[in-house]
């Protein structure tokens, strides 16, 4: 496996070498965020110059946007984290098109560079993220085996697992001494009640009540900082965390919270989970400088972008709690609908994950004369049929917007007032997949 994606990794890096200029184009959630880090420093130690922006979404204002400076045959635009279920927008690019991705392909891509899991019949929603395959085409541009813990942050955004390909990255990053490994919470570093006051993952049913957090650390006999806490009182509270989740979320969470711990020995945030966690609330809030700065080893920006990350988790706290008395039900799906709302994908997933695991979960987000929908899923659901992507992508079209991602998560964009028929489309075919 490692060898088929080192060859697709290389003729990436092999293409890239002909360009004096590359334009990378990416994501800005902590997988997006984290390939733009890989791919710009890969770029920046083989001397090719190039520019960075990261986008929310691929649509055609980015593509107006890259199409105002065409470079011709000396540049080329490289799509991170984006561009495998849009071809009719790249076809729109002058430029030459590369695209480093792991969501599900749609359409031809032949006549351009493409470079994804999914080509080698990997589960890219899974096995391997965006940065992962970046990490894969920084190798074949040179020596940048210390690039891999950012490969595994985007991993660790995207909830996969540490198997397959990213189990290789990791025993790489092992035997490399970029990252170590100890047993631990899987949760940022920080003070003990300031974490779980603001904790989504895992979602807490006293998340954002200070009284309730109190009185449960007090119960537990626990205080401190997660990273100086003692086995004995790591485990206790493990233990009760676990209990309060047990009732409500997948068996597989409640699971997946205590394991191994990676610590990012290149990184200027060390722990996966605290880093993976400031690259999203950057990318959130429209400071994804800042995320890319901190992927970029910048020091001197690491107590700004963890006071945004706080203030920004306790707003998004607030946001799920408010969304969790909104929650409507149809025959196979679960939603909310929200206005200027800038954490769709965060509510969804904390929902579906914590509250109410058993069918789909879609949040709708008003901002302007744009619907920007994230549906969300489970494993167990996707074992039994259920593929997101199909249905945003199908259901969206039909509404006049565009979708796609993965089959177990996955968004869209609708025009305002087609929520109801776009509503009653996804759960018609989600009703099909898992019947």
């Amino acid at each position: 496996m490692t060898e088929t994606l080192f060859s697709l990794g290389r003729e990436a890096a092999k293409a890239l070498e002909n360009y004096h200029f590359v334009r990378v184009i990416s994501h800005n959630d902590a997988d997006g965020l984290s390939a733009a880090g890989i791919m710009s420093t890969a770029l920046l130690r083989a001397n090719i110059v190039f520019h960075t922006s990261i986008v929310s979404s691929l649509d055609k204002g980015v593509i107006d946007m890259v199409n105002a400076q065409v470079y011709g045959k000396d540049g080329a635009v490289v799509f991170c984290d984006m561009g495998s279920g849009q071809p009719e927008l790249l076809d729109m690019v002058k430029d030459d098109v590369v695209i480093i991705d792991h969501h599900q392909v749609v359409g031809d891509h032949s006549d351009r560079v493409h470079v994804n899991p999914q080509m080698l019949g990997i589960d890219g929603s899974s096995l391997l993220s965006a940065s992962g395959m970046a990490y894969y085409v920084a190798r074949g541009m040179g020596d940048n085996t210390d690039l891999a813990g950012l490969a595994l942050t985007g991993a660790v955004g995207d909830k996969q697992s540490m198997d397959g390909p990213n189990s290789e990255i990791m025993e790489e990053a092992l035997e490399a001494g970029v990252i170590s490994v100890k047993t631990g919470l899987k949760v940022p570093d920080g003070p003990v009640e300031d974490v779980l006051l603001t904790l989504t993952e895992p979602y807490l049913d006293m998340a954002g009540d200070k009284a309730a957090t109190e009185a449960f650390l007090s119960e537990l006999g626990v205080s401190g900082t997660i990273q100086d806490m003692g086995v004995e009182d790591l485990g206790r509270l493990a233990s009760a965390m676990a209990l309060k989740i047990a009732g409500r979320a997948d068996p597989t969470v409640v699971r997946s919270m205590v394991g191994d711990v990676l610590a990012l020995e290149k990184e200027v945030v060390p722990n996966i989970y605290t880093l993976e966690w400031m690259l999203n609330c950057c990318g959130k809030v429209d400071r994804s400088d800042l995320g890319l700065s901190l992927c970029l080893r910048d020091a001197g920006v690491v107590d700004e972008a963890l006071a945004l990350a706080v203030k920004y988790q306790k707003t998004i706290v607030e946001h799920i709690r408010e969304a969790e008395a909104m929650i409507r039900e149809m025959g196979n799906i679960r939603y909310v609908a929200l206005e200027d709302n800038s954490g769709t994908g965060i509510i969804a997933g904390t929902l579906i994950r914590y509250v109410c695991p058993d069918k789909p979960f879609i949040t709708l987000n008003k901002v302007d004369d744009l619907v920007k929908v994230s549906a969300r899923g489970t494993r167990k659901l996707v074992d039994r049929g259920l593929d997101l992507a199909v249905a945003m992508r199908e259901a969206a079209q039909a509404a006049g917007g565009q979708g796609g991602g993965h089959n177990i998560a996955s968004g869209a964009g609708i025009p305002v007032g087609s929520e109801e028929g776009f509503l009653a489309a996804v759960d018609r075919i989600v009703g099909g997949q898992l019947a």
